[in-house]
């Protein structure tokens, strides 16, 4: 009998049993005791939409704009690391699904498949998303790469310049590329489809850091390379070095607080993505959608604001729309899909929140995501 998937976190459940532990924990848990991971969500299903009744909503539209880029809906895939070990090719597969949904894609630092060869396979052009090394010669030739690529946006994370303790990959040891060890012997054995995409993929290290990670043979000899790479003294100055390298348009990532939201735009960005890094850095920071509204009424027009964090349904995406966000990046979501199903499970989990952003507009009395505004949500008392 063929399972009946209906959402992203049915899509979630195949692939914890399709994905070894040690991969599908890296996507799915968060930092230290996990509060902040567990707070993006129920703080986005706390929030209660007012039902209207007897509007005209036989016309909708969901299209709208990111950064002048048309899109289908208000929607882009989050650079998410390691990808292409949920699935071989991963960040392909999810690419190629994006494009065909008339979303943006954006590809990790920490990809598993280099920016050369997602750029060789698809036949559009995506974003790259930048970790600032200690080496700025190294992050130059990053920037370089994304331009020669055709890469139309730069995505600046700018909340790992020392990275959050995530338990569970210490406790699965989580190694890059996959070795087989006592420990990890029967779970990967039991889940030979995965075993055999990952084979056949492009690659299975980190490709946009070949020849710079030596013996990155596990997460442990990463997380040195990455306390030792990474460089905690990255300031604004920074941002405005990058502004002027880059030609395209400039995201930042990784920003909760309204003074940080000023200071963004003050160094040129295009765009601020409200995130938290899905709970995976600063445990007890507050749940994205939290910080939204203050980050909004912070820069007003001056860039685009986006939100980040807990999104797994379209009743999310509209409630962070409604609280000011004009567009929403999925990372787990879409990261559920690929293990799942591959490239057919990306495009799974963009439709299911196509189809449940669009419903919910209707029942909320509304027809445009341009003009959804925060009237639409129920406040008690």
């Amino acid at each position: 009998m063929t399972e009946v998937i209906t959402s992203v976190l049915d899509l979630r459940e195949l692939a914890r049993r399709r994905v070894p532990r040690a991969f599908f924990e890296y996507a799915d848990r968060g930092s230290y005791d996990e509060l902040t991971l567990r707070a993006n969500r129920s703080a986005l299903e706390a929030i209660a939409f007012r039902q209207r009744v007897m509007v005209d909503v036989s016309k909708r539209n969901l299209a709208t704009t990111m950064l002048g880029q048309p899109v289908s809906m208000p929607l882009a895939l989050a650079p998410v690391g390691l990808t292409g070990l949920q699935r071989g090719g991963g960040e392909i597969l999810a690419a190629r699904a994006a494009i065909a949904a008339g979303i943006p894609f954006c590809l990790s630092t920490m990809s598993i498949c280099s920016i050369e060869q997602v750029r060789e396979a698809v036949s559009a052009p995506f974003w790259f998303q930048l970790y600032v090394m200690r080496d700025r010669g190294f992050t130059q030739s990053l920037i370089e790469r994304a331009s020669a690529a055709g890469c139309t946006a730069l995505m600046l994370t700018v909340d790992l310049q020392l990275q959050g303790q995530r338990h569970r990959e210490h406790k699965n040891g989580l190694a890059v590329p996959p070795r087989l060890t006592a420990w990890n012997f029967f779970d990967i054995l039991s889940k030979p489809a995965w075993a055999w995409s990952v084979l056949r993929g492009p690659s299975r290290s980190f490709g946009n850091l070949q020849g710079r990670v030596a013996e990155a043979a596990k997460l442990t000899t990463l997380a040195q390379w990455i306390a030792q790479q990474f460089d905690p003294s990255l300031s604004w100055r920074d941002v405005e070095w990058i502004r002027n390298l880059w030609p395209g348009k400039l995201i930042v990532k990784g920003i909760l607080d309204p003074e940080d939201a000023i200071a963004a735009a003050n160094a040129g960005a295009d765009a601020i993505v409200v995130s938290n890094h899905g709970g995976r850095q600063l445990d007890g920071a507050p749940a994205t959608i939290h910080a939204l509204p203050r980050v909004v009424d912070a820069v007003g027009a001056r860039c685009e604001v986006w939100f980040d964090g807990g999104i797994l349904t379209g009743q999310s995406l509209l409630k962070a729309l409604a609280l000011g966000a004009r567009a929403c990046l999925i990372g787990k979501a879409w990261t559920y899909g690929l293990g799942a199903r591959g490239q057919a499970g990306v495009t799974q989990a963009i439709e299911f929140i196509r189809k449940e952003l669009d419903v919910s507009l209707a029942l909320t009395g509304q027809t445009d995501v341009t003009r959804v505004r925060r009237d639409i949500l129920f406040e008690a008392g």
